[in-house]
């Protein structure tokens, strides 16, 4: 049984305060980038076996996502011995959430195979314990993540995009660089705005430029004055609005149409889609 893990994009993403438990309270957009996945292949067999190919991952194998997630479902259900295929696409270290896609899919694999027939909930509820945003990937659909990201509320009922961003162009640039969430959160400065996430939002796309703000930029470019100058690239080129995503190293930009290869910076990895 074969899956396609997607990777999202944070639109927005306000740090409001840092938590007793060494987390912060946050609130972003998450939403889904359908095209841009890795595979995650899972197949009953005599011994658990995992192996990963494609780009390399920065984890020995025993710390990666999938078996973890393949561990913390075998702790509550009647799971057999499994074969664990990845195939890597997304990059890691950018903020894309790879990694908690690959568990989240894990997880949906694993109910599947062994028809465990668990709930949405009961699969966000595993899925949470493994990482702020990997319960998010179980329904992927657009959602405000607040707490530390695993509480969330869907956007619209039906599961679509925000109104402002229908039709348009994305494109993600990463450069050959990731960014640690440690190193992200070091410098950053906790705030409440003056009006809240899902409000801004509503305002029309050329306004984001200016009230739609990802609150790591600050620390994050003081640290790689590249990502600064990949974010003035997009803008260049045409970008409606413009962010960089998460606390990883990608940048994205919205765009009214497609974008020339060549008018992103040659070393860099670069995915489009038309949002729907």
């Amino acid at each position: 049984m074969l899956f396609f893990a997607n990777c999202k994009i944070n639109i927005g993403l306000d740090i409001l305060a840092r938590r007793p438990d060494g987390y912060h309270d946050i609130e972003t957009l998450m939403l889904p980038v359908r095209g841009l996945c890795d595979a995650v292949e899972a197949l009953p067999a005599e011994r658990d076996a995992f192996s990963c190919a494609g780009l390399a991952v920065d984890c020995p194998p025993e710390r990666n996502l999938c078996l973890k997630a393949l561990r913390l479902v075998r702790e509550r259900h009647a799971v057999g011995p499994v074969s664990l295929h990845l195939l890597k696409a997304v990059p890691f270290g950018a903020g894309l959430g790879g990694g908690s896609s690959d568990a989240a899919f894990t997880i949906r694999l694993l109910d599947a195979l062994f028809s465990l027939e668990l709930s949405d909930e009961e699969m966000e509820s595993l899925a949470a314990r493994l990482g702020s945003d990997t319960a998010f990937f179980i329904r992927n659909r657009p959602a405000l993540a607040s707490g530390r990201g695993e509480i969330l509320t869907p956007w619209t009922e039906d599961g679509s995009v925000p109104e402002p961003l229908r039709g348009k162009y994305l494109a993600i640039v990463k450069p050959p660089f990731g960014v640690g969430t440690a190193e992200a959160y070091r410098d950053v400065r906790p705030s409440v705005p003056e009006t809240p996430l899902r409000e801004r939002l509503a305002a029309p796309l050329h306004r984001w430029r200016e009230t739609v703000v990802n609150a790591f930029e600050p620390s994050v470019f003081a640290l790689y004055p590249q990502l600064a100058q990949i974010k003035r690239g997009l803008y260049d080129a045409g970008a409606v609005y413009a962010s960089l995503s998460g606390s990883g190293s990608a940048l994205y930009g919205i765009f009214e149409n497609e974008v020339p290869r060549a008018a992103f910076p040659n070393k860099c990895f670069v995915y489009q889609e038309l949002i729907r």
